[in-house]
């Protein structure tokens, strides 16, 4: 482990949505989380306050974007706005998650692109770099004009079932819907498997009907991997239509586990027998069962920050 950093002019920040991440990212760096109070007024508006002198300093600020979303968003702006005006030399936003990308588009008239909107947010706050994982769309890198990090849970998530007993020949990695054909592909290409596609139409937001599946699935232990699992409708519901079309056994993955609603539920209820995901954001005790496995990505994002201090390549972390 790094030891050298503690006296450096790096500093790491946590904020309110996944302290836990941040504190082994820090472990992981070698530093100590830098001290920060979040408060609020009696109305509800946010105070922040760092206790500790940043002038000078190459800042990494961890949060994540998940529930509550407005508010941790409002957090991190807050922190960049407080952290430029006390003389930071850079202001780096770390964001495991990153809350509204879903709406990367106009699908409809009239619609907003709020991803492009909370890139302008940041830029605009003062944030020099953005490192975050597992984008719901590659293209939201893009919408920004400073320099973005995107790293991958896919091979994170790939480990852990290459060390499962699993007979290599037996297993199948599965897309709940065409856009994730590009995650799967790199999914199958590290466990050296074939792929299969779930053809599905969404009728409106977080409902999902299954059409066809694409792809041999007969026999085969099926692992289903998505960037997002929600309300768990789409992957429960293609886990189902797995089995009854002759799957032997369904896993399900995933990097960000939002997990809304009935989605704890469904998952118990439906024939996933393990649900594999990371630690992008936290999962409360209410949403911790037998059937969810959660995985760490605090080298990950920790390797990142070390080779972004040191100006060093990011671009080896993703293989």
């Amino acid at each position: 482990m790094p030891t050298s950093y503690a006296n450096s002019k790096m500093k790491i920040f946590s904020l309110s949505s996944n302290r836990p991440l941040a504190s082994e990212i820090a472990a992981h760096v070698g530093v100590e989380l830098g001290k920060c109070s979040v408060t609020r007024f009696s109305d509800g508006e946010i105070q922040i306050n760092i206790e500790e002198s940043i002038r000078g300093c190459d800042v990494f600020v961890i949060q994540s974007t998940s529930a509550p979303v407005n508010d941790n968003i409002m957090e991190l702006l807050i922190l960049i706005d407080a952290l430029k005006r006390a003389s930071a030399a850079t202001v780096n936003i770390v964001m495991p998650y990153y809350g509204y990308a879903r709406q990367d588009r106009k699908a409809r008239a009239r619609e907003p692109i709020t991803s492009k909107l909370v890139a302008n947010l940041l830029e605009t706050a003062g944030a020099a770099r953005v490192i975050t994982l597992d984008l719901h769309a590659p293209q939201i890198q893009g919408f920004f004009d400073i320099p973005i990090d995107h790293l991958m849970g896919v091979p994170i998530l790939a480990k852990y079932f290459k060390n499962k007993p699993i007979p290599q020949e037996d297993v199948v990695i599965v897309s709940p819907d065409h856009g994730g054909v590009t995650r799967a592909r790199k999914m199958a290409e590290r466990l050296k498997a074939p792929i299969a596609i779930i053809d599905k139409r969404r009728p409106k937001p977080n409902v999902a009907e299954v059409m066809n599946i694409v792809g041999n699935i007969d026999g085969k232990v099926a692992i289903l991997i998505d960037d997002i699992i929600d309300t768990a409708g789409t992957i429960t519901l293609a886990a189902n239509a797995l089995i009854e079309n002759g799957a032997k056994e369904v896993y399900a993955c995933c990097t960000h586990p939002v997990l809304s609603g009935p989605a704890i539920e469904r998952i118990e209820n439906s024939k996933i027998k393990e649900l594999v995901v990371t630690n992008s954001i936290v999962l409360p005790e209410e949403k911790k069962t037998e059937k969810v496995v959660q995985l760490s990505v605090a080298e990950l994002i920790g390797e990142a920050i070390i080779r972004v201090y040191e100006n060093q390549s990011v671009s080896t972390l993703f293989t």
